[in-house]
């Protein structure tokens, strides 16, 4: 939500706020506005597919300030779109111009892009410092407004609707949260901030009634404002404003608010203004009843806009007890049941524990109720097909999970521990113990191909059919189908060159059915199975490597395969090289610390340095963006399997800035072990994953030493592995010394 004007006119307005040491008391904070604010307002990566790292940094960072001052955070979430649909236009406007500022990033100009993998790095660094966090069944302003009116306590956010609730704690914008400069003195540190209160807005015009600010919200317009009631109230704005520009800051919109205000401050409360209102539109009042003769036509018409402006202004009534009190209590008394009693769609218990918490991505939460998901736009080469298609493939199975245990439990059809399974046999996929027909159209399942995913478009002009993930060897039975024998689709909002399209995406069951209500009592080895299977690669491959790396060399092996154009060698091996540089990073036991701190000054130096546009290459941006869209899509995948593999740490799984870094000095004729030479430990860290990456997928990967001669005495190998691969053995002992830490905390 955000009232349209009305931050500029605020935050122009010095007298609004009161200066606040801030400190010894709890917060409650916007998680989406947090985020946003850390990465795009700090000088951190945007083109290069992010820094993650630097963020889960300053991130961590910011957590010791408010530690510092004595400050409680609970961070709230946004999860899913709002059923609604009210601000559906909304979402699509944006999505659509992050795409034009991704073009503009990838040509090399300014631009304001929030790398993919953001959020979850969020939740992550969030978990591991132990904040207390809470994600939403959908937006959650209301939900932290009523929080802080409950609890009494100040709203950190970057919403104008902020202006709008009646909060006693008030509400304190980032912009005027200075906690990058803690003051004061132990044990006596605070934040230096200013706080708006909606009294103080109040004295400011006159003593105005503080029931007439919803008003104010909705004749200004925020983003559940229609078009057409939109253009009503823009008819009407000049009448009301007249007289009110005076005081006020910079441009029309500052002095529209300003004129609101003052309009509005003239009458004793909101009824009274409501029926102006409708004298200035029709002489309608605002239940809808004639004020005269002739109450269709244009008079019914206004009518209909005095009841759309009461309705918009209960969008700030909040009531005195917030369920997520409840949540943040901790306890027996903590359920996830009155957050999602009120969803279109019953989740399983477990499912809504996982959302509540933040284990669950907003992408299943949409499948599920709404059958659409947004996909977020990256910097990539506008002239080719999206990132995301090349994980399509893995979003399907996703839907299929979802989608097709809504439509059997209809029939009252069976999923796993039930005997109903998908077998292969010689490359034929048939049903079995419980094969029959499918609906009415009495369709069973079966093989329906190998090759790419399928998309339906749905452009302005009518159906157009568009190929989906990459080409795959995950061979799924028939799209999920309705009772009425007709194939469920997922609506994927998507780039398609520079604008955004919607398309029908056909959901795909994988071989082991699994029920959703019971999918978190399912043997792990069957929701592995799974995963593997989704992805194409081999257990025997990934096992002798550590268990939080087998599911991104999995999702390497997977974009390996599926990415078009085919990543080169050099973007294969740079990918690698990162996660070597997170491995060493992320372990910082004590006794290693002697041996492994040489090693981290070496990839400092090879990162691009912030703001570099110099050599910016887009394909090697695609390349990197259709990895990233991989391990998106298939974090979701895992969350939803109940985490048969361990989550990597993100923030340390990629950098963009050292991953292009890489990229071109492996261009420039460096292997990976002359970049490693003064590094040995790093050396054996990426001839591990070299050698499982391989093993995913044989005779895929050449060797870094094929079509270049070797250089120096003797020859020796430039990344490919002489004598075989390395046992499991091997690869355990190389990582032995970075277990450590690992091994001491569990």
């Amino acid at each position: 939500m955000g009232v349209h004007g009305l931050t500029s006119y605020v935050e122009g307005n010095r007298g609004l706020f009161q200066d606040v040491r801030f400190r010894d008391s709890r917060l409650v904070i916007d998680g989406c506005s947090l985020f946003f604010r850390l990465y795009l307002n700090h000088g951190l990566d945007q083109a290069h597919g992010g820094d993650y790292d630097a963020f889960a940094a300053l991130l961590s960072t910011f957590i010791s300030a408010l530690e510092a001052c004595n400050i409680q955070p609970y961070v709230v979430l946004d999860g899913g779109m709002d059923p609604s649909d009210k601000k559906l236009s909304t979402l699509r406007q944006r999505l659509q111009s992050k795409i034009q500022e991704a073009e503009s990033l990838s040509r090399g100009r300014h631009g304001s892009v929030l790398p993919l993998l953001t959020r979850h790095v969020f939740i992550q660094v969030l978990s591991q410092r132990g904040v207390p966090l809470v994600q939403c069944p959908a937006e959650a302003d209301w939900e932290i407004a009523c929080l802080a009116n409950q609890w009494g306590c100040p709203v950190l956010t970057n919403d104008s609707d902020f202006y709008i609730f009646d909060l006693p704690g008030g509400y304190i914008p980032f912009r005027f949260f200075q906690w990058a400069s803690v003051s004061g003195s132990p044990p006596n540190h605070y934040i230096p901030a200013r706080r708006y209160t909606v009294s103080g807005m109040c004295q400011h015009f006159r003593g105005m009634n503080r029931e007439l600010l919803p008003l104010c919200a909705v004749l200004a317009g925020n983003d559940y404002t229609t078009e057409q009631t939109y253009k009503h109230i823009h008819t009407l704005l000049p009448q009301l404003t007249t007289g009110g520009k005076r005081g006020g800051r910079g441009g029309g919109s500052q002095s529209h608010i300003e004129g609101l205000l003052l309009w509005l401050s003239s009458f004793p409360g909101p009824e009274e203004a409501l029926q102006e209102v409708g004298r200035l539109t029709g002489g309608v009042e605002r239940g809808g009843g004639e004020r005269g003769r002739g109450g269709r036509g244009r008079g019914g018409e206004k009518s209909g806009l005095c009841s759309v402006l009461w309705s918009g202004m209960q969008e700030y009534h909040l009531t005195p007890q917030s369920r997520l009190s409840t949540w943040f209590s901790g306890g027996s008394s903590r359920s996830p049941e009155g957050l999602w009693a009120a969803t279109p769609c019953p989740l399983p218990e477990w499912l809504c524990w996982a959302a509540g918490s933040g284990a669950m991505a907003p992408l299943v939460l949409d499948v599920l109720e709404l059958r659409r998901v947004l996909l977020i736009p990256q910097v990539e080469n506008s002239r080719l097909p999206s990132s995301h298609c090349s994980a399509t493939a893995i979003r399907q199975a996703l839907y299929g999970i979802l989608l097709a245990n809504q439509e059997q439990g209809e029939r009252g059809e069976t999923g796993w521990g039930e005997g109903h399974r998908v077998q292969r046999q010689g490359g034929q996929e048939t049903q079995v113990e419980g094969q029959g027909e499918r609906g009415r159209g009495g369709r069973q399942w079966g093989r329906r191909g190998r090759g790419r995913g399928q998309k339906q478009g749905m452009g302005q002009g009518g159906a157009e059919p568009s190929s989906g993930s990459g080409q795959g060897e995950n061979n799924f039975p028939s799209a999920v189908e309705s009772d009425r024998g007709m194939s469920v689709f997922v609506e994927e909002y998507d780039r398609h060159n520079l604008n955004l399209r919607k398309c029908q995406v056909e959901p795909r069951t994988p071989g082991t059915r699994l029920q959703l209500e019971t999918l978190c009592q399912a043997p792990v080895s069957v929701r592995l199975g799974v995963l593997y299977d989704v992805l194409g690669v081999k257990e025997s491959s990934l096992s002798p490597l550590p268990p939080h790396l087998r599911l991104a060399l999995g999702v390497t092996g997977f974009w390996r395969r599926e990415a078009r154009p085919f990543p080169s060698l050099p973007q294969v091996q740079a990918l690698l090289l990162g996660m070597v540089h997170g491995e060493m990073a992320r372990n910082t036991h004590p006794v290693q610390n002697q041996n492994t701190a040489a090693e981290r000054n070496l990839w400092m130096k090879l990162r691009l340095r912030p703001g570099d546009r110099r050599g910016f290459d887009v394909g090697v941006a695609h390349s990197l963006s259709q990895w990233q869209a991989c391990l998106w899509s298939v974090l979701s995948l895992n969350q939803l399997l109940c985490l048969p593999l361990p989550e990597p740490d993100t923030a340390w799984l990629f950098s963009g800035s050292l991953v292009h870094g890489l990229v071109g000095r492996l261009r420039g004729g460096c292997s990976p072990e002359s970049v490693l030479a003064a590094a040995p430990l790093s050396g054996h860290i990426y001839h591990s994953l070299l050698a499982a990456l391989e093993d995913c997928m044989p005779n895929t990967l050449p060797s870094s030493s094929s079509g270049r001669r070797k250089r120096g005495r003797g020859g020796g190998e430039k990344g490919g592995r002489r004598g075989g691969a390395p046992s499991s053995q091997e690869i355990n002992n190389r990582f032995a010394l970075l277990m450590t830490e690992e091994e001491d905390e569990e």
